[in-house]
């Protein structure tokens, strides 16, 4: 515990850390491509979804027109991997479909390590998503009570840019440097440490890290394995 003695609030990472995103989606991406008559494989779909929603989300920030919101670039991402299939979707269709990011699911690991964190650190989201879309989530389908639910559209920009995480440290009166940033990304631990962030790698997905000298301080498999380093 010595180690992390300074660290006062976990920042966690909501889509594809502590929401099973693939879990949860695919089932609805296979039956779409199956109404649809495709042939596509829905394991390929998806991550050529989950790949383009990042892009999005970079070009909303570099471009600095206004900030989408994450369900708009999700949105533009999944029209995107349509047409590369030449799959047609009318908006509706894609608006219809789309309704199935209300119902996210947990990993099974999370709620019984928070459970275990709770008491030692302050525990807050620190999320992409949009606010109300967020408090949806939370209460409905993680039914969790974080000390806060922070979106990034408190700065109008998309994690990494450096604002989200220091508003955040901000909102949480704290310095950056009592903050762990946790995330399943890479690149959002990055964009922590360069802010002055502790931050911990969940390896969910068997990834390596970024090639950056903004290492995390603690790599782990999942929330299970988080709690016993961190406890």
């Amino acid at each position: 515990m010595e180690k992390f003695q300074n660290v006062q609030a976990l920042t966690f990472d909501l889509f594809g850390t502590i929401l099973d995103l693939a879990g949860s989606l695919k089932p609805f991406i296979a039956k779409f491509l199956q109404a649809k008559g495709s042939p596509v494989d829905p394991d390929r779909f998806w991550e050529q979804w989950r790949s383009r929603q990042r892009i999005e989300q970079y070009q909303d920030n570099i471009m600095m027109l206004g900030h989408s919101g994450y369900l708009e670039t999700a949105r533009r991402a999944f029209v995107y991997v349509l047409a590369i299939y030449g799959i047609p979707a009318s908006p509706e269709e894609v608006k219809n479909f789309m309704s199935a990011w209300q119902d996210l699911s947990p990993f099974p690991d999370v709620l019984p390590a928070l459970g275990r964190l709770r008491g030692q650190y302050r525990l807050v989201v620190l999320s992409n998503g949009e606010a109300a879309y967020l408090d949806h989530l939370v209460k409905n389908r993680l039914r969790w009570n974080f000390e806060e639910v922070i979106s990034v559209e408190v700065v109008g920009a998309f994690k990494p840019h450096p604002g989200v995480y220091r508003r955040a440290a901000q909102i949480l009166k704290l310095e950056v440097g009592e903050c762990m940033m946790i995330s399943a990304h890479p690149f959002d631990l990055a964009g922590a440490r360069a802010c002055g962030y502790r931050a911990a790698y969940v390896n969910r997905y068997h990834l390596p890290y970024e090639d950056s000298p903004f290492q995390p301080g603690v790599v782990v498999q999942n929330f299970t394995e988080l709690a016993d380093v961190l406890l």
